[in-house]
């Protein structure tokens, strides 16, 4: 997505912010593949060592690392909570037929995976906590291969998929929320609720000037960073206080702070900071890995979770929604899209590596252990659910027939 394309004023109505993320930002996923794969060429080379220093290099009190992950990735919390905010009210997400179909695959593409993790875990060399981490959905990624698919993917599906990854973000939101908090600091905390009340009251009050939830927004993050609460987690809160006013019928452009905010921020969160995660993060050295160290509890319960329990999940889920007759299947796709489509939620990549990092902080062999599952559970969901998509046949009236929204 070009800084043109994201800058053009699209008719109200006519296009959703999700449509034109399918449209135009999913190479944002082809970006961050080749950002892993110059993390583990790097960290697989002579230059492993200055890959490995440069990152715990530290400013103003943090590794680059941390401002990456700390930092950086409050952005694109702030981007996700800005999704999930426009969507639930003004697109995709707003009405039970929208929500039951992706959001009962979500929840099963959660339960599913989680409970393979902990079956692989129950042992003594089990890591329990690890529990959360194939639960997640990478959007990017998944975008990014349904995008090398062209019009063999009915459009429709398309927004399943990202209907779908957002209600997973959102759970994964809430799952840092409340099992991945250390120790809080209830001053740095009541602060906290007090700049989130400040920030409710310039939404209830009319503002719609950015500049002061902006402001706001920095002092929040550092006081969430201070309370023990993951920082990111503030970009999330900032995102839900953000105003969103509908434009008047025939206007031209999204007019609300909400829609500036996101337009903003996409070509930044795609394109630069996502990667640069993926780049800090997907470093695993495969020095001393043999089979015996794959199916180890960690790396094997995750690759596994994302692999066998992410389409077990989702898939089972659509079906039974679908017999019990509550939704239908999404317009011109079939049972076959349906699975190619719940094995490339096995791709969990960002929020799987982030969630990692929370489970087993300051763990360097268990956080090895935790990438390499991560690849090896994405890569695999990634290519056989590419392969089972690019051999699926559009249904007839694909061709001909306009996609509703």
């Amino acid at each position: 997505m070009s800084a043109n394309q994201t800058s053009r004023p699209q008719p109200r109505g006519v296009r959703s912010l999700a449509r034109q993320f399918l449209e135009n930002s999913s190479s944002g996923g082809i970006v961050l593949m080749a950002a892993t794969a110059l993390a583990l060429f790097v960290a697989n080379s002579p230059a492993a060592g200055l890959y490995a220093d440069s990152l715990d290099t530290h400013v103003g009190g943090l590794s680059l690392l941390h401002w990456i992950n700390d930092g950086l990735m409050a952005l694109f919390f702030l981007m996700v909570g800005l999704e999930i905010k426009r969507e639930t009210i003004d697109g995709q997400l707003s009405t039970w037929s929208g929500r039951v179909l992706p959001g009962s695959a979500a929840i099963g593409g959660m339960i599913v995976p989680a409970l393979v993790y902990l079956a692989c875990n129950l042992g003594v060399d089990g890591r329990p906590s690890g529990w959360a981490i194939p639960a997640a959905t990478d959007i990017a990624f998944a975008l990014g291969v349904l995008s090398l698919l062209g019009p063999r993917v009915p459009m429709a599906l398309k927004v399943f998929l990202t209907a779908l990854a957002i209600i997973d973000d959102l759970g994964a939101v809430l799952i840092i929320a409340v099992f991945y908090t250390g120790t809080l600091d209830a001053a740095a905390l009541g602060a906290a609720g007090l700049v989130t009340a400040a920030l409710i009251g310039l939404n209830r009050f009319g503002v719609k000037a950015l500049s002061p939830y902006l402001a706001l927004g920095a002092i929040l993050w550092f006081l969430i960073l201070r309370s023990g609460v993951h920082a990111t987690l503030a970009g999330v809160v900032l995102a839900l206080t953000i105003p969103l006013r509908q434009a008047p019928a025939g206007a031209d452009g999204p007019d609300s702070p909400l829609h500036t905010l996101e337009h903003a921020l996409a070509p930044w969160v795609t394109f630069a900071i996502v990667p640069l995660f993926g780049f800090a993060n997907a470093g695993v050295s495969f020095a001393g890995t043999s089979a015996a160290s794959l199916v180890q509890p960690v790396p094997l319960g995750i690759a596994l979770g994302l692999f066998l329990g992410k389409q077990a999940g989702v898939f089972a889920a659509t079906w039974a929604v679908i017999r019990l007759g509550w939704a239908t299947l999404p317009p011109h796709a079939n049972w076959r899209h349906v699975y190619g489509v719940s094995l490339l939620c096995g791709i969990g990549f960002t929020m799987s590596l982030f969630i990692g990092l929370l489970a087993f902080p300051d763990q360097p062999a268990l956080q090895n252990d935790l990438k390499l599952g991560v690849l090896l559970g994405s890569v695999a969901s990634a290519l056989t659910g590419a392969l089972l998509l690019r051999t699926a046949r559009p249904e007839p009236e694909m061709a001909t027939a306009p996609v509703s929204r």
